[in-house]
């Protein structure tokens, strides 16, 4: 088992130089609009009560509430909470935050529109227990938003992020039809939309697999 002591101290080191990634910061206009777009297109009207698990800097749920949602936000590092609440507070925008396993979110009881994660599944012990812990946090008629991927360094060569993370089930990232395997038995509808070819999305072209999945309750 990985001690998540080390994940979390790898996310908080990793902190300070994340916006710097195109779509991590997303301070590119073209970047930023294409973000802008597509959340709009997957999820449902403004007010919803939307919960961002591994939410990192805030980049996306600055988006979100800029678009009138209510956005609670989740990571394990705290570097990372640190700069989501200053980036949302220099913008005059509403956001909650809190340090916790984006894996099983300490929201307690509360129930949400949308739970969204960009990006998460990979560094997960037990990623389908992830899955169950978010749909179990939806609303009925809800919405879950995974925008996930299989990298081009998931080839075995490069190093592990942390000890122990060449055993994670789905270290490197996952395919679409793995995900869409385990998330089907738990939602009514799913849908994978491929996002490979939207180079403004990432500030680059990129030769690995891109994707969202969409679900609905």
């Amino acid at each position: 088992m990985i001690d998540t002591s080390l994940i979390a101290d790898y996310w908080d080191a990793a902190a300070p130089s994340f916006d710097q990634e195109p779509d991590h910061g997303l301070r590119d206009e073209h970047t930023h609009r294409a973000w802008d777009r597509l959340l709009r297109e997957w999820l449902p009207p403004s007010p919803q009560d939307v919960l961002d698990v591994g939410c990192g800097t805030g980049s996306l749920s600055a988006l979100l509430a800029r678009a009138g949602h209510r956005v609670t936000g989740v990571d394990l590092a705290p570097a990372m909470v640190d700069r989501a609440e200053a980036k949302l507070a220099a913008e005059g925008l509403p956001g909650r935050f809190i340090v916790g396993d984006a894996a099983a979110p300490p929201t307690g009881d509360e129930r949400y529109d949308v739970v969204l994660a960009r990006h998460l599944l990979w560094t997960l012990p037990d990623p389908e227990a992830a899955l169950r812990a978010w749909v179990a946090r939806l609303r009925p008629g809800g919405t879950l938003l995974l925008v996930e991927g299989r990298w081009r360094e998931s080839d075995g060569t490069g190093q592990p992020y942390v000890t122990g993370a060449e055993s994670l089930p789905w270290n490197g990232g996952v395919l679409p039809d793995t995900l869409a395997a385990a998330v089907e038995p738990l939602v009514g509808d799913v849908r994978v939309e491929p996002l490979s070819e939207h180079a403004d999305l990432w500030g680059r072209q990129v030769d690995d697999v891109r994707y969202a999945l969409i679900a609905r309750l």
